[in-house]
């Protein structure tokens, strides 16, 4: 098969999907921190450069989940962008493969519940996993192959990582079936993480977070440099012996 990228079973989502009354809307800034030209979409847009926009430094997704493109066509490398903040390129990918962001559409979620079928060969032959309404940050764990050919993605919208930690290049799935690797626009067959993708529409925190690390333990604010201040006394020393010439006098 061919490597250009096809959404098998879909169409391109537009402002009336994602639910009944969904209202998409994505801010986005020339510089980092929101800085520079702003340009706001409600819709997908195929060509940022005709916005007058020919980078994209930081992201603010007010409402609805989206996925960017690299390339112009909703081609290339994918980022999920869900509500939210970002600031920075390293805010939406850690691939960082390339500096581009050319295109960008809504992401059609249809369900508040999430279930996928990951399956090792094309066509949806060999191993199979199922995952229901979790994030799984490494397929190897719950002992599946990272090697990944086909998926179905029965309800909710997913995206797939190629790198354990939902690190690597990003691949979405919306809810239809996908034959070959190729149809999530991937050029070999490797996952090693998926997550869902959360809509505020069913998810009030709208985006996805990784969690914090646990928190080092605060030091005491009145340190005793003294473990003992008030010790028991020394025992009194024993009696010294007589000395020799006493003893001889």
């Amino acid at each position: 098969m061919s490597d250009q990228q096809g959404v098998p079973d879909q169409q391109v989502a537009g402002k009336s999907q994602g639910g009944a009354g969904a209202v998409y809307k994505v801010s986005l800034f020339e510089f980092e921190n929101f800085g520079g030209k702003k340009v706001e979409l409600s819709a997908e847009c195929k060509d940022l450069i005709e916005k007058n926009l020919e980078k994209v430094g930081s992201i603010i997704v007010e409402s609805c989940p989206w996925v960017a493109f690299e390339q112009k066509g909703f081609l290339g490398e994918q980022f999920v962008l869900e509500k939210g903040e970002y600031p920075r390129w390293s805010s939406w990918t850690n691939s960082q493969r390339s500096y581009c962001l050319l295109s960008m559409r809504p992401l059609r979620v249809d369900s508040a519940d999430h279930k996928l079928h990951l399956f090792e060969n094309c066509s949806f032959a060999g191993r199979k996993m199922e995952i229901v309404d979790d994030d799984i940050p490494s397929l190897w764990v719950h002992g599946f192959q990272d090697r990944v050919a086909s998926a179905k993605a029965v309800n909710g919208t997913w995206v797939g990582y190629m790198y354990p930690g939902y690190r690597g290049r990003q691949f979405v799935f919306e809810h239809g079936e996908y034959k070959h690797w190729n149809d999530w626009g991937a050029t070999e067959p490797q996952l090693q993480s998926v997550r869902r993708v959360r809509d505020m529409q069913w998810h009030k925190r709208g985006c996805f977070t990784v969690p914090d690390p646990a928190p080092k333990p605060k030091p005491n604010p009145n340190p005793n440099p003294n473990p003992n201040p008030n010790p028991s006394p020394a025992p009194a020393p024993a009696p010294a012996a007589p000395s020799a010439m006493a003893a001889s006098s």
